[in-house]
């Protein structure tokens, strides 16, 4: 069976592909299985600095599979969970940027809402429409999307199940930028590719960690200094933290030494 997923790694980047064009890349149980594997292994990868996620045109993903007709959401078997991909991309240590180059329903949009940064396309159709089925809204979305844009602007969406295009997902703060759909993996690629070679492998998975361990947690600026603190004396003194200073100054890319696999530490560990 096709996983309706395909992985390509070049450079340090990795792109995830949400393909299943013919059915708008459609999402099932298996890909999402397929999806969390795949983070899995590429966040377990030296070689891997960053993540795009991204759909096969013409759409990002048009939402869950409704191949059932009326029985899709039937009760399910006692393995549901309205959270398929595990892990989710905000748990990953390395940055994922979602490419939303095409239209984005329900899971295909609380997917993105779980990357660090998302692009949209300016002309396609976003929404988390679950309540308008007889369900609610998934992916973990009434966490992300309050915590990314604000308690109104989640209310808004989630509430309404209302349908909005590129350039309002933007202006609600759901993604950082809007462009024409045709834009939106390559501005996503230059972003990764900026990433993998300017930014330290370990400082990247330090600040992506602590930003939202500080969503996840709540803690107060004051634990926030403390950390921040104790994060920079794990840093400071390494080979990176030399090369970096040394690659600027000296105006040639960094070549970082760092190593997740080897050198990993839990920020904040429970």
């Amino acid at each position: 069976m096709t996983t309706g997923l395909s992985v390509e790694v070049d450079c340090g980047v990795a792109v995830i592909t949400l393909n299943r064009p013919k059915q708008r890349n459609a999402f099932t149980g298996v890909m999402g299985r397929a999806l969390g594997a795949a983070y899995r292994a590429l966040d377990d990868d030296d070689a891997v600095r960053a993540i795009v996620l991204t759909g096969a045109p013409p759409a990002f993903c048009a939402g869950a599979d409704l191949g059932g007709g009326a029985d899709t959401f039937d009760a399910p078997a006692d393995t549901f969970t309205a959270s398929p991909v595990n892990p989710p991309a905000f748990d990953l240590r390395k940055p994922v940027i979602a490419a939303v180059n095409g239209h984005a329903i329900g899971i295909g949009l609380t997917i993105a809402m779980q990357a660090d940064i998302r692009i949209f396309a300016d002309n396609a159709k976003y929404s988390i429409p679950q309540v308008r089925r007889g369900v609610l809204p998934d992916g973990m979305s009434h966490w992300t999307v309050p915590h990314i844009a604000g308690m109104a602007v989640a209310a808004d969406i989630l509430l309404t199940g209302r349908t909005f295009n590129g350039a309002e997902a933007v202006r609600l703060g759901l993604g950082s930028r809007c462009l024409p759909a045709d834009e939106v993996l390559p501005a996503a690629l230059d972003i990764a590719r900026d990433i993998a070679v300017n930014v330290a492998p370990m400082s990247a998975a330090l600040s992506k960690r602590l930003l939202w361990q500080t969503a996840r947690r709540g803690f107060e600026p004051e634990r926030v200094a403390e950390l921040e603190t104790e994060l920079h004396l794990r840093v400071m003194g390494k080979p990176d933290a030399a090369e970096g200073v040394g690659a600027y100054l000296e105006k040639r890319d960094p070549q970082w030494v760092s190593k997740l696999s080897e050198e990993w530490q839990e920020v904040a560990p429970k």
